[in-house]
């Protein structure tokens, strides 16, 4: 069993660096399509071996078959005038052709390279010329008395050389053209096995390509998910990556950052409660003396004494409210993590927070509605509560005396949403980027409200993404009314 491990763990994948499983990869599938060009540059090379051969041997049979038919010609022509005048020299030279056509016979029947022997028996025809040459030289000897007989066997002899000239010429022919067919034959089954095997090896290579692809990719999906899941501060999720070594390396590399970061978020937490729970004493303190002198506990005060008695009584309101925002904001973003969720009839949910801040609406005479059709939604209706309310009171405080808001439900494939609008002044186009940012605040201001202190929106945000919603400021173009357009969008909404 260890040497079976060991043996697993020498060939396992993941002992690789990604760069070096990517090299395989490519290495693989470029010696694939390498080997299939070499078998098809191997087949087209012999293809054209074997072309050049038959041109060959069609040339030099043609050759041979017209030095025969040649050298019959000039054996017919001596043969004859040999018989006439008797003269060696013609006789030397009717031996001569004899021989040199015998030589041509010979290379015609000896050649054994015909695919298809049917087409004609050539050694047949040979050696029915050659018992013809033998009859031939048997009548060029002989008596003066049978001169007319020899000249009449010779006619008949020449012309049955003749026919077995055409003959073996047409077997010559043949024998190519069967030669030729069976090369075309041979060609088209090399073309159509070469196409196969070039597609194979195509289908193949595209194969691995994404198996290797996918495989790849999924360490990549992860890694972008664990960052991703740490810029939107899940620090709960502990990163394990899978995969080749670098990439492993990489995923503990990510788990000791999202560690550190979770370690620096609860120092952030300890730090913000501790200084905000330290400020609150000394604070309420500083009201408590701000109260008594001006009640006049410590005696009786003059204008200017009560001036300043009222701008300490408005500041020190001021930095509760500061402190207060501070706690709130801590909370939020540690609630937002921890959400008992249930079925929430969404309409009936933003009811209830429009009824909690009645008097504050109903003080700036604005008309507060909402539309849409009852929804039923699982989340945590305290938080969302939460967030609803906090984009209920920006509205409050940004709307003009008199003015609208409107809250509109409705469904979409999955998900429902909740578009939030205003009359206000709206968000000022250099602040859109960051006016879910803790702590921002915009250029535009309402001009009879206290600066406020930037975090509705930002624990709107934290609680909408607890609930793996998301929340978006739309924007307006030149046709549309004035105001602020929010839009919260809330995931895994049963159908009806």
């Amino acid at each position: 069993m260890g040497s079976a491990g060991r043996i697993a763990r020498m060939f396992s994948l993941d002992r690789f660096s990604f760069h070096q499983l990517l090299l395989v990869a490519f290495l693989l599938i470029a010696g694939l399509l390498s080997a299939a060009s070499l078998r098809g540059l191997f087949t087209i090379e012999a293809l054209i071996t074997q072309s050049s051969d038959g041109a060959q041997q069609a040339v030099s049979l043609g050759a041979a078959a017209q030095r025969l038919a040649e050298r019959s010609v000039t054996m017919e022509r001596a043969a004859r005038q040999y018989l006439v005048l008797d003269d060696p020299l013609l006789r030397q030279r009717f031996d001569d052709a004899a021989r040199e056509a015998g030589d041509a016979l010979d290379q015609l029947a000896t050649d054994t390279r015909d695919v298809e022997p049917a087409t004609g028996d050539r050694t047949a025809l040979a050696d029915t010329w050659r018992k013809t040459l033998l009859t031939l030289r048997q009548q060029l000897s002989g008596d003066a008395d049978t001169l007319r007989d020899r000249e009449q066997t010779l006619t008949a002899a020449f012309r049955e050389l003749g026919q077995i000239n055409i003959d073996l010429a047409d077997q010559v022919r043949l024998a190519t053209e069967s030669r030729n067919a069976a090369l075309l034959e041979r060609l088209k089954s090399g073309r159509t096995e070469l196409a196969r095997q070039i597609i194979a090896a195509i289908a193949v290579a595209v194969g691995l390509a994404l198996a290797f692809g996918i495989w790849l990719a999924r360490p990549l999906k992860r890694l972008e998910s664990a960052i991703v899941g740490l810029g939107e501060n899940r620090l709960d999720q502990a990163i394990d990556m899978r995969g080749p070594a670098d990439v492993r390396q990489l995923g503990r590399r990510l788990e000791w950052l999202r560690l550190r970061l979770a370690e620096l978020d609860a120092d952030k937490a300890r730090f913000l409660r501790h200084v905000s729970h330290e400020l609150k004493t000394p604070l309420a303190a500083l009201r408590e003396g701000v109260a008594l002198l001006e009640d006049g506990v410590t005696g009786p005060l003059n204008e200017p004494q009560r001036e300043v008695a009222r701008i300490l009584r408005q500041n020190t309101a001021v930095l509760q409210a500061q402190i207060e925002d501070l706690l709130r904001f801590n909370t939020a973003a540690f609630d937002a993590r921890r959400l008992v969720r249930r079925p929430v009839e969404l309409t009936a949910l933003i009811a209830k927070q429009i009824e909690v801040q009645k008097l504050q609406w109903q003080a700036r005479k604005l008309k507060v509605s909402v539309t849409g059709w009852p929804m039923q939604v699982e989340v945590d209706a305290e938080k969302l509560g939460t967030a609803l309310g906090n984009l209920l009171s920006n509205a409050i405080r940004f709307s003009p005396i008199g003015g609208r808001i409107v809250f509109e439900v409705s469904r979409w494939p999955g998900r429902a949403r909740i578009d939030v609008t205003d009359e206000g002044p709206g968000v000022a186009a250099v602040d859109r980027a960051r006016v879910f940012e803790p702590f921002f605040r915009g250029e535009r201001q309402p001009p009879d409200a206290p600066r406020g202190s930037g975090i509705g929106l930002s624990i709107v945000q934290e609680l909408v993404r607890a609930h793996d919603g998301q929340i978006d400021l739309l924007m307006h173009d030149e046709n549309s009314p004035p105001g602020a357009h929010f839009r919260i969008e809330l995931p895994h909404v049963p159908d009806r």
